[in-house]
């Protein structure tokens, strides 16, 4: 039997994300397009830019990566190209409509900051071990999914 929608149920399902993933490992941690979404996400907002749509979930990759990752590590982004290098989150933010921008710092401990086109965007997350002078991991992925949750920045 086709299941009849309302025209209201249709336009909301379209702006809503749509994610899917399959895994060679049938017992592989979920990943953000197997979870629940977080509400910010999951229900029909006003119109988001490029930008927004790409951070938040840029947020729900961040705190998955997170949740596999043991006390004594980081999540961090490494670069492709010329010099590599690794920047450790420390913030991320965006511009709408088309920018994002990670905060953190590098190898180092120096201040770094990649302000990034959405168009050009792509991330590769690495786990680091934490800071030294740190005695717990820095959850950055967390404290994104709480601020979203919220409605908080």
């Amino acid at each position: 039997m086709t299941e009849i929608k309302t025209a209201a149920e249709v336009s909301e399902n379209a702006v809503l994300p749509d994610a899917y993933a399959v895994h060679s490992d049938p017992d592989a941690a979920r990943t953000p397009e197997q979870k629940p979404l977080p509400r910010a996400l999951a229900v029909p907002q006003p119109p988001k830019s490029d930008a927004q749509w790409a951070y938040e979930r840029l947020v729900l990759y961040i705190q998955n990566f997170e949740e596999q990752l043991d006390q004594h590590h980081e999540v961090a982004m490494g670069f492709a190209g010329g010099d590599t290098f690794v920047l450790r989150i420390m913030g991320i933010g965006y511009f709408a409509p088309d920018i994002i921008t990670f905060y953190g710092q590098d190898e180092e401990g120096g201040k770094t900051q990649l302000i990034q086109h959405v168009s050009q965007l792509n991330v590769m997350l690495r786990a680091v071990s934490r800071s030294a002078d740190s005695e717990e991991p820095n959850r950055i992925g967390f404290r994104l999914a709480k601020a979203l949750e919220t409605g908080g920045n």
